[in-house]
C-alpha cells in the first residue's frame, strides 16, 4: 500500500533526465544538464522546470517545438555549444513566458528572424560566426538584446570585405543597410522578370503580325490566277 501510494504522490512528467541534476532555486525547479556532452536536447525535461541549462554540451540544432511542453520555462542557457541551426519553430510554445535566452559562444551563422522576434526573452547572441544580413539587422534592431552583450555580435562574413570582423552594431551606425540591399536585389530581379515577359510579348506579336501578313499574301496568290466574275458574264 506504502509503494502504491509513493506512485500516486509522484506528479507526472517530474522525472529527471539521466545526464542533469533537478534541483529548485527560489522555489522553482532547475534542471542542470552542463557539460554532460549532449549532443541534441534531451526529452524528457520536467514540465514544470523553469529554469534550464544546456550550456557546454555538443548540441547542433535546436528544432521546432523543442521546449513546447514546458509552460514554465523562463530561462534558457544554451550557450557554448556546437549549435548551427535554429528552427523557425524552435521556441514555439515559450515564447510568452521567456525572460532570459543565452545562445552565446556557438556555430550560428544565420537565424530566421521569426524564431527570435516572437520572443519576449532578453537574448545574448554574442560570439558566433554571423553572416551580417537583413535578419540579422532586424533581430538587432527588434528584439530585446542584452546590452552587455551587443558590442560582441561580430560579422564574421558580410556582402563587403570592408564589413568583415566588425561589431555589427558599429557597422550600421556607419550607415550600412542590409536590408536595403536585399530590397535593391528584389527590384533588379524584379525589372529583369517583367522585361523578360515584355519581351515576349513582342516577340508574339511580331511574329503573329508576320504570320497574317504571309497567311494574307498567299491568299492574294492563290486568288490572282482564278477568272473574274465579270470575264465570266463576258
Amino acid at each position: 500500500q506504502a509503494f502504491f501510494c509513493l506512485l500516486l504522490c509522484i506528479p507526472w512528467g517530474s522525472s529527471c533526465p539521466p545526464s542533469c541534476q533537478c534541483t529548485e532555486r527560489a522555489g522553482a525547479k532547475a534542471v542542470l544538464c552542463s557539460s554532460q556532452h549532449l549532443e541534441e536536447i534531451p526529452k524528457d525535461i520536467p514540465r514544470d522546470v523553469v529554469f534550464l541549462k544546456l550550456d557546454a554540451n555538443s548540441i547542433t540544432r535546436i528544432p521546432s517545438n523543442a521546449f513546447r511542453h514546458l509552460s514554465h520555462l523562463e530561462e534558457i542557457d544554451l550557450s557554448r555549444n556546437a549549435i548551427e541551426k535554429i528552427d523557425r519553430a524552435a521556441f514555439k510554445g515559450v515564447a510568452a513566458g521567456l525572460r532570459t535566452l543565452d545562445l552565446s559562444s556557438n556555430r550560428i551563422r544565420s537565424i530566421p528572424k521569426e524564431a527570435l522576434l516572437a520572443l519576449n526573452a532578453k537574448l545574448r547572441l554574442a560570439n558566433n560566426p554571423w553572416h551580417c544580413e537583413c535578419a540579422l539587422q532586424e533581430v538587432l534592431w527588434e528584439a530585446r538584446l542584452d546590452p552587455d552583450s551587443v558590442q560582441d555580435i561580430t560579422c564574421h562574413t558580410a556582402p563587403r570585405e570592408e564589413y568583415v570582423g566588425k561589431p555589427l552594431l558599429q557597422v550600421l551606425d556607419a550607415g550600412a543597410n542590409f536590408c536595403s540591399v536585399r530590397q535593391r536585389t528584389m527590384d533588379v530581379a524584379m525589372f529583369i522578370t517583367m522585361f523578360g515577359w515584355f519581351a515576349m510579348v513582342i516577340v508574339y506579336v511580331i511574329c503573329y503580325v508576320r504570320h497574317n501578313r504571309e497567311d494574307a499574301c498567299k491568299r492574294v496568290d492563290y486568288l490572282k490566277p482564278l477568272p473574274s466574275t465579270q470575264a465570266h458574264a463576258d
